[in-house]
């Protein structure tokens, strides 16, 4: 019932986790917590953010919070579950974009002309007709 997961952690936050337990091991309960390891504490919250840290930890929110706010440490927006936070630009292929269609294009006339497109950008198909509509006029 007592364990914790710490799968998952970054090395950094579960080395404070450590210290903060093998210091609780050592003192009585409700003891001060020295400041050396709310230094660490306030270090982790500004990488890590402040719930994230203060639930690791096993500190009062609001108490850490408290200690941030005095050593003016700007807390990170920590990064969602699962989240990648890599760019990758992906280049089309040439095959992706490649657009290929029969155009059967008849007047009033009579006159027919069929297109038969094979291209990776499609030309402009408006004006194509309406150049062979204008023809008969």
């Amino acid at each position: 019932m007592g364990t914790r997961q710490t799968r998952g952690l970054p090395a950094r936050l579960e080395g404070v986790q450590r210290r903060f337990t093998r210091w609780r091991g050592t003192h009585k309960p409700r003891s001060r917590i020295p400041d050396v390891l709310w230094t660490a504490a306030v270090k982790m919250a500004g990488t890590y953010g402040l719930n994230r840290t203060a639930k690791t930890l096993r500190l009062d929110y609001y108490a850490l919070q408290k200690r941030v706010k005095q050593d003016g440490v700007a807390i990170a927006d920590p990064p969602e579950k699962g989240a990648v936070t890599t760019f990758l630009e992906l280049a089309p292929s040439p095959s992706a974009g490649a657009c290929e269609c029969t155009l059967d294009l008849e007047n009033a006339a009579g006159a027919k002309m069929r297109v038969h497109l094979k291209a990776a950008e499609p030309p402009d198909l408006a004006a194509l007709s309406r150049s062979f509509w204008d023809l008969g006029s």
